[in-house]
């Protein structure tokens, strides 16, 4: 989902301040005319804009000043792990604090860090400790605040639109991912500080942004006696049989074909054939552009296919890629294979968060999509080690054939019933009230 990683609730009173759910009127507003939610989504991309280019730079910078290929990867899985563990405590803090402040803190640091790492690298005063300790540090930013950033979308629009809302969330995610990195280059190019200094300002603008937003985002109000530990994110997925089984193949597929392995294996394939560093680039480019029309087409394609065809063909079109990744010759049809692989995951990752917004009430969202988060993000890095051992003990084939038998297995959940007659998602909305019962459909 989302190397890499959503229907509709009953919508609470809206004179009270801790209202989750969006007013009468904002339920009547087309999406593009809902100020709240295209603040905020032009906030994020800018955010996000600002991630891909800075961390871009930090192999780059790190390539540059020691050389070693070894710390620029360790650097990398460091910062992916520990966003990864982050996004645990940052689903607890979007279930008690304001939401809106979580956001603006994350961005601040990430401002105050990156703006006095551009300084130290002008000043020629910073080392591999300062490099680790800066990417680090913005990994901890962004674990937090993404569990935040997707849990206030339930609060901005209706939940009618939720679907849409999360479909438009992928293109911010993908356009970033393919603008991002050539950004950071070509700035890393002009002066090695300018990546940062740039992501500085591009967060501070997010920061502005959210002050735009002018709906509350405090939290329903913790009951009596109430505690709400990051476990209960957990128990409410394995709560959910929808939810349970859909993590599940997320978790298999995101380790057979997470971005950073399936452009491992492509590179190491690419390389053994003899392929020149030119043209192992486009051949990245023609796989890596699968993902951005996938975000494009994720609205009319949710509109127009039901949900369980949807999954079912998602989930079964990994294996049968992977054979023939295993199996042709060529090297662009490998990449014109891949770019089909990632064009489902943005259609796939709005769906389920439709699901998720449906189905977890608005004080749980932000632990739930905290656990989301942990669980899919945690299998990335196995996948990724795994790639590189059996490239270099067995080859291109066997690394393939590894994908195609671990899809399948991450595949089987979805020929279970459960996802074989899902509803949409917003028929799921009083599944929430009754979390250990199987949500039935609403008679439309």
């Amino acid at each position: 989902m989302s190397d890499k990683p959503p229907g509709g609730v009953d919508t609470p009173d809206p004179s009270a301040v801790t209202t989750a759910g969006p007013d009468a009127a904002t339920a009547e507003t087309p999406l593009l005319r809902n100020g709240n939610f295209q603040a905020l989504w032009t906030s994020e991309a800018f955010a996000a804009l600002a991630k891909e280019a800075a961390e871009v730079a930090y192999p780059l910078l790190i390539l540059t000043t020691t050389g070693s290929a070894f710390y620029a990867g360790a650097v990398g899985s460091a910062q992916l792990l520990t966003a990864s563990v982050m996004s645990i405590p940052g689903g607890t803090l979007a279930d008690r604090v304001d939401r809106r402040m979580i956001l603006i803190v994350c961005n601040l640091v990430r401002v105050v860090l990156l703006g006095l790492f551009a300084l130290l690298i002008w000043t020629e005063d910073t080392n591999p400790f300062i490099i680790f300790g800066i990417a680090v540090g913005s990994a901890v930013c962004l674990g937090v605040s993404n569990p935040t950033g997707l849990a206030v979308i339930k609060q901005l629009v209706p939940p009618s639109q939720l679907t849409q809302a999360t479909a438009q969330n992928q293109v911010r995610y993908f356009a970033a991912t393919m603008g991002g990195p050539p950004l950071g280059g070509s700035l890393f190019a002009v002066g090695r500080a300018f990546p940062f200094l740039s992501s500085a300002v591009a967060f501070l603008v997010s920061t502005v942004l959210l002050l735009f937003i002018r709906k509350p985002l405090k939290v329903e109000n913790a009951a009596p006696g109430e505690k709400r530990h990051a476990v209960e994110g957990f128990k409410f997925l394995a709560r959910q049989p929808v939810l349970r089984l859909l993590i599940i193949w997320i978790m298999g597929s995101n380790m057979a074909f997470t971005h950073t392995g399936v452009f491992l294996a492509l590179i190491a394939t690419a390389e053994s054939r003899g392929a020149s560093p030119a043209f192992t680039g486009m051949l990245l480019s023609i796989a890596g552009v699968g993902g951005l029309v996938g975000s494009l087409l994720a609205g009319p394609i949710i509109k127009r296919v039901s949900p369980p065809v949807l999954f079912l063909t998602a989930a079964w079109i990994g294996p049968v890629a992977a054979v023939l990744l295993a199996n042709v010759s060529g090297l662009i049809p490998l990449g014109i294979i891949v770019a089909c692989v990632f064009l489902r995951g943005p259609v796939t990752s709005a769906l389920f968060l439709a699901y998720l917004a449906a189905m977890a009430p608005d004080k749980v969202q932000g632990r739930v999509l905290g656990a989301v988060m942990f669980m899919s993000m945690i299998a990335a890095p196995i996948g990724v080690f795994a790639v590189g051992t059996i490239f270099d003990l067995a080859g291109a084939t066997w690394v393939f054939t590894t994908m195609a038998i671990v899809s399948a297995l991450a595949a089987l959940p979805t020929l279970s019933p459960v996802i074989r007659k899902l509803a949409p998602p917003e028929h799921y909305a009083d599944a929430g009230a009754a979390p250990d019962a199987h949500p039935t459909p609403k008679e439309t």
